[in-house]
């Protein structure tokens, strides 16, 4: 049983960003108008959640009293009507509990993608054009803004790497919430076009999926890089081959290095390289954190750990398995799959978690 008081604290919080919103003096205040906006999107599905459990709670109470009360065929009633609600409340209380855990709060930020062909050659740089692909038609699902940074082509199609943002609309994105869990190997298993004797092949391609940090999360001194402008090799238009429009940004105390050359500009190419520099940095400093914290939560699935195999694609068979996942939630067709439909996966992945932290607190 959820203790009633914090669903009151819950509901006058939600009240009083809405009495915030209305004021004046917020109206004009850019960034705190932001901050109360994203806290009452976030609030909006936690209210509606707490609001149907209680609708649920009173409807129960209120069936149990005529049950008691009644004989004969209203008592009967009533009591075919209280089972039908006592099988909903179990649900519902469930999904509250999920809502009232405390949020990574990573989760609501945008996300930088990047996936690079593993082993398999051509065929690797083959499934990550793939990977990308589905990424692309997932982000279309969800309204999601796709920008590319940088790119190097495969030989054969494909890409060798390929590195992208995903950026929500307004409030509380969740980007990052949701595509975190795709962090890792993914492998595939299938006969490559270049196969004459029809042989199943196995490739791979990392994916890391990275939050989007601002500038006020990683203070960046221009001392401590070293930019070198070059030719573009890729693709873009005449202007993009003639001209020094490439950026490669060395970070000195770290030695990552950051290329972009998908931009014909030479300042949107570095603004871009910066971004996932910041990005790349922001992550190393969360890991440092997280390892100083040994007794802390282990995460069970997205924890983005490069050398875990998490998925396997295979075509033969026409479906995906999540190595992370048990029982009906471990298999997906394949098409869907390819078509951007990810939620499924993403859902019982969130669950998972969901029931590790659950037990965790315990």
């Amino acid at each position: 049983m959820i203790d009633p008081r914090v669903l009151d604290e819950i509901l006058d919080r939600y009240n009083e960003v809405n009495a915030l919103l209305s004021r004046p003096e917020v109206a004009t205040d850019p960034e705190r108008l932001a901050a109360l906006g994203r806290e009452r999107a976030e609030l909006d599905a936690v209210v509606g959640a707490v609001e149907r459990y209680r609708a649920l709670l009173k409807e129960r109470d209120e069936l149990r009293a005529l049950v008691r009360s009644e004989e004969g065929e209203l008592a009967e009633m009533a009591e075919a009507e209280l089972e039908g609600v006592e099988e909903q409340l179990p649900a519902a209380e469930a999904h509250l509990e999920q809502l009232l855990l405390p949020k990574d709060p990573e989760d609501a930020r945008d996300a930088i993608v990047e996936i690079r062909a593993g082993t398999g050659g051509d065929e690797a740089a083959l499934f990550a054009g793939d990977l990308f692909e589905v990424y692309q038609r997932y982000a279309a699902h969800k309204k999601w803004r796709v920008e590319v940074m940088d790119a190097s082509p495969g030989a054969a199609g494909g890409f060798r790497e390929i590195i992208f943002a995903l950026k929500g609309h307004g409030g509380a994105s969740d980007v990052f919430g949701q595509m975190k869990y795709e962090s890792g190997v993914h492998r595939v298993q299938r006969v490559p076009a270049t196969e004459s004797q029809g042989r199943i092949h196995t490739s791979a391609a990392t994916v890391a999926v990275l939050p989007e940090a601002e500038e006020v999360d990683v203070q960046i001194r221009p001392q401590d890089l070293e930019v070198d402008v070059y030719r573009s090799s890729g693709p873009g238009g005449q202007s993009v081959n003639t001209t020094d429009s490439a950026v490669r940004i060395t970070h000195k105390p770290t030695g990552l290095v950051v290329t972009c050359q998908d931009e014909k500009s030479q300042h949107k190419n570095k603004d871009k390289a910066l971004r996932v520099l910041r990005a790349r940095l922001y992550q190393m400093e969360q890991e440092r954190l997280h390892a100083e914290r040994a007794d802390a939560r282990r995460a069970m699935v997205g924890s983005g750990d490069r050398s875990a195999k998490i998925r396997t694609y295979n075509w033969p068979q026409g479906r995906v398995t999540d190595h992370r996942l048990e029982g009906d939630d471990k298999n997906h067709p394949l098409q869907r799959v390819l078509a951007g439909d990810l939620d499924p996966i993403v859902t019982a992945l969130r669950v998972a978690d969901h029931a590790e932290r659950m037990a965790a607190r315990e």
